[in-house]
């Protein structure tokens, strides 16, 4: 393997001078919730009290929290007060209800759902992409809501960044296959019962996709879904523009639904003016978030990407075409969203008063 992911970076020293955070989730419950409350814990952020909320059907689960057992408490105002930071891994719905209600209690918003990426002042962020163009995002004392990159938009970035640092692209062209679990535990639920009730030959349930998709690959959803694969292709490119910058090269995009529970997986096709030399090639793309397998290991898959932070790759060129690569790839979808969320909290924590308790 040509390079190991980067294990997680610990909270800088700055951070953990003395600051303790009062931090909430809503959405608790839900694949990203339970992620992002994993990821606080292993990075160990400075939090004096991490409060789990959600709606009325997950109150009094059970959950851990660094050496503690808490519970799911009830979405109400109240409970954001003196609040710094709270993540919203909710659906859309959840978001905008609740989102106002937690900035005027002067709390820092990062959302998952995406339900904000259309306000005022918001701002589509990704740490790994800042730290690969060297930015420094100047943040606001009382900011607008964070919004976590799509991770297929900072997977597709991270790679073509690297790529043009051997050569100038003509042009890319990327497949993506979409998951269940970006759908939540719906989706999840719904592809697991639609191929139980293929296998005993029952009618199939369709709430979610509106569509067959188990042992099936599709490329649009069934009228009654929301959001149709088509709006998240648009989310994707959108992202990236946002966070890649103006000289990385813009992706041709196409996204299937396809019948995994979990893990994007995706075939990207680069083109270069000109022959590239694939050793030089494995290095550049090699680094933090990104490892590189090579014929002899085991290939990249939604599977063995599961747990980790960055992205599983490998390289395959064209014999006969001396400028073009397929590059096969997968990551876990939510991890990668998670830690990108706990990273830009850490990064806005200079926003938030030091040496206190909100």
């Amino acid at each position: 393997m040509t390079s190991n992911y980067k294990p997680a970076a610990a909270p800088s020293t700055d951070l953990r001078r003395g600051e303790l955070y009062r931090v909430a989730i809503v959405g608790a419950s839900s694949l990203k919730g339970k992620e992002l409350a994993d990821v606080l814990n292993e990075r160990n952020f400075p939090s004096s009290d991490v409060r789990l909320l959600d709606d009325d059907e997950a109150i009094g689960q059970l959950e851990a929290m660094k050496d503690e057992i808490t519970f799911i408490q009830s979405l109400r105002n109240e409970q954001f007060e003196q609040i710094d930071f709270t993540f919203f891994a909710s659906d859309v719905q959840s978001t905008r209800e609740s989102w106002k209600v937690a900035q005027n209690a002067g709390s820092t918003i990062i959302d998952l759902s995406y339900g904000l990426e259309e306000e005022a002042g918001a701002m589509v962020r990704s740490p790994w992409l800042e730290r690969q163009l060297g930015q420094t995002v100047a943040l606001d004392l009382q900011p607008g809501p964070c919004v976590v990159a799509h991770p297929m938009a900072v997977a597709l970035a991270l790679v073509l960044l690297r790529a043009k640092n051997v050569g100038a692209i003509d042009h890319a062209v990327a497949t993506v296959f979409e998951p269940a679990s970006e759908h939540a535990q719906k989706g999840m639920d719904e592809l697991h019962e639609q191929t139980v009730n293929l296998l005993s030959f029952q009618q199939l349930p369709k709430k979610i996709f509106d569509v067959q998709v188990a042992f099936n690959m599709v490329q649009r959803y069934g009228e009654q879904s929301s959001p149709t694969l088509a709006s998240v292709e648009g989310r994707v490119l959108k992202h990236y523009r946002k966070i890649a910058g103006p000289d990385a090269p813009l992706p041709s995009l196409l996204l299937l639904q396809a019948p995994i529970f979990h893990g994007y997986a995706f075939a990207l096709h680069v083109a270069f003016s000109s022959a590239v030399d694939m050793e030089g090639l494995h290095s550049a793309l090699a680094g933090d978030h990104i490892s590189i397998t090579r014929l002899a290991e085991e290939a990249p898959s939604n599977v063995n990407a599961a747990g980790q932070d960055g992205i599983s790759l490998s390289v395959l060129p064209e014999e006969d075409r001396p400028g073009s690569v397929w590059i096969w790839g997968a990551l876990d979808n939510l991890r990668v969203a998670a830690a990108s969320a706990v990273e830009c909290a850490e990064t806005m924590a200079a926003t938030r008063p030091r040496g206190q308790i909100q």
